[in-house]
C-alpha cells in the first residue's frame, strides 16, 4: 500500500475507534460482550450438531441447501445455479466468504458481470488494480474523496466533483441500473439461526435488500456461522455492530427465512410476492472443519486490524484475501496450506496481543500464531540463518 493510502486509513480506524470508544465500554455492551463470547464458544464447539438442526430447519421453511467442502466445490454450485437462472448480470452483496472464494474473478472468466452493491466495494471494484480491501465493513477506507472521485470518473466517464455524496450519488444510479435486468443475487451471511433456520444479513446502505429480492438469492455461508438461535444470532448482530461502526444498531438487519410468500387470500399459501422466488444456501467448509476453534469465534467487525501495529503499518499485505490482519494469517492454513500461511505474514506479527485484549470475543490470535510458527517448516532466511548459527555455535551471531 502506498503511505497516502495507509495515511488515510489509520485517520479511518481512529475515527471508528473514537465512535466505538463512547459506547463499548457501557454496562450494557459489556454484558453483551460475555453473551456473545458464551454463544460464539458454544455454537463453534457444536457446530456439526448446529448444522443438522439448520438443515432441517432451512428444507422446513423452503430454502434449498448445498453442501460445499471446498472452494471448487461451491464455485461449482454456483455455476449450475446460475446456468440454470439464464442471468448474466449477477447482484452481489459485501462478503468475506465470497472473496474466500474469489467468486468475482471466477464469474467474470465466465463471463459473468457481477455488480458489488455496496458503495465501498464497488469504488474497489472500478479501482480495478490493487483494489483488495483493509477493513471488512469499511472496504475502502484507505481511499481519501480526490482518490475516489478520480477512480469513478476515470472508469465511468464521468466528471463527478471531490464531493462524497455526489460520488454516492452517480456510483448508486449506475448500479441501480446495471441491475435492471439482474434477476440473481449473491451474499454471505454474518449470522445463522439454526432452530429457525433464519439467515441475519447485516448492513447500513439498504443494498443487501436489493439483492435478496433478486429471482434466485444464494447465500454463501460458512459452516462456522451457525447459532442456536435467532436471539442469540441478533446479540451477535448488535455486538458486531458496535465494534465495526461505532452504534448501537445498523441500519438494516435481513433476517431470511425463506422464498417470498403470502397468505393473504383465504389464508391459501402463495409463493413468489415480490421477494425471492428460489433461495438457495450453500454452507462451505473449506478447512473450517479442521480450524481450531478460537480462529472461528470470529464476528467479523474489524477492531483487531484497527488496533494492530503491525496492520496499520503495511496495512492489507498482512492477512489473506478478505481476511485480514493475524486472524486471516492464521485462517489460511485451514483454507489454503502453510506455504500460504507463510506469505500472508506469520512473521510479521509482533506476538504483542493487542488483538486478543481489542477482541470483543477474545480470539487469542497471538498465541495461535506463534503454535503456527513453532509447527511450521517454513520461516525466513534470517530466521534460518540464525537457528544455524545458535545450533553449530552456541550462538546467534
Amino acid at each position: 500500500m502506498k503511505e497516502s493510502e495507509l495515511e488515510t486509513m489509520r485517520k479511518s480506524f481512529k475515527t471508528v475507534k473514537d465512535r466505538s470508544s463512547k459506547i463499548k465500554n457501557s454496562s450494557s455492551i459489556k454484558r453483551l460482550e460475555k453473551r456473545v463470547r458464551e454463544i460464539e464458544k458454544e455454537s463453534i464447539a457444536n457446530k456439526e450438531e448446529l448444522m443438522d438442526i439448520a438443515v432441517e430447519s432451512f428444507r422446513r421453511n423452503g430454502i434449498d441447501v448445498e453442501y460445499a467442502k471446498t472452494k471448487d466445490d461451491a464455485l461449482n454450485i454456483i455455476y449450475d445455479l446460475l446456468d440454470e437462472s439464464d442471468s448474466k448480470v449477477i447482484a452481489k452483496a459485501k462478503s468475506n466468504t465470497l472473496g474466500e472464494i474469489e467468486l468475482k474473478s471466477n464469474l467474470a472468466a465466465k463471463g459473468y458481470d457481477v455488480v458489488e452493491t455496496d458503495l465501498g466495494d464497488r469504488i474497489l471494484q472500478l479501482k480495478k488494480e490493487d483494489n483488495k480491501p483493509v477493513h471488512p465493513t469499511g472496504p475502502a477506507s484507505h481511499l481519501n474523496v480526490d482518490e475516489i472521485a478520480s477512480i469513478v470518473n476515470e472508469s465511468m466517464k464521468t466528471n463527478v466533483g471531490r464531493v462524497p455524496c455526489e460520488i454516492m450519488e452517480v456510483v448508486r444510479a449506475d448500479v441501480l441500473k446495471r441491475l435492471e435486468n439482474s434477476t440473481v443475487g449473491i451474499s454471505g451471511a454474518n449470522v445463522v439461526a439454526a432452530e429457525e433456520g433464519s439467515i441475519v444479513l447485516v448492513h447500513n446502505e439498504g443494498n443487501i435488500s436489493l439483492v435478496s429480492l433478486k429471482d434466485l438469492h444464494i447465500i454463501v455461508a460458512g459452516i462456522d456461522k451457525f447459532v442456536p438461535v435467532l436471539e442469540d444470532a441478533m446479540s451477535v448482530a448488535k455486538l458486531e455492530t458496535v465494534y465495526a461502526t461505532g452504534n448501537y444498531v445498523t441500519s438494516y438487519i435481513n433476517v431470511i427465512s425463506g422464498p417470498s410468500k403470502t397468505a393473504d387470500i383465504e389464508k391459501k399459501l402463495l409463493k413468489n410476492m415480490y421477494g425471492a422466488e428460489r433461495v438457495v444456501v450453500i454452507l462451505l467448509d473449506n478447512g473450517r472443519s479442521e480450524a481450531r476453534e478460537e480462529c472461528l469465534w470470529c464476528i467479523g467487525c474489524g477492531n483487531c486490524i484497527v488496533n494492530c501495529p503491525v496492520y496499520n503499518a503495511v496495512g492489507n499485505e498482512f492477512g489473506f484475501n478478505n481476511y485480514l490482519g493475524g486472524r486471516g494469517v492464521a485462517m489460511s492454513k485451514f483454507i489454503e496450506n502453510d506455504e500460504k500461511c507463510f506469505e500472508s505474514g506469520l512473521y510479521k506479527c509482533t506476538l504483542c496481543g493487542l488483538c486478543t485484549i481489542n477482541c470483543p470475543v477474545s480470539i487469542p490470535t497471538n498465541d495461535i500464531i506463534e503454535k503456527m510458527r513453532k509447527s511450521s517448516q517454513l520461516r525466513p532466511k534470517a530466521h534460518e540463518k540464525i537457528s544455524k548459527s545458535v545450533i553449530e555455535k552456541d550462538s546467534p551471531y
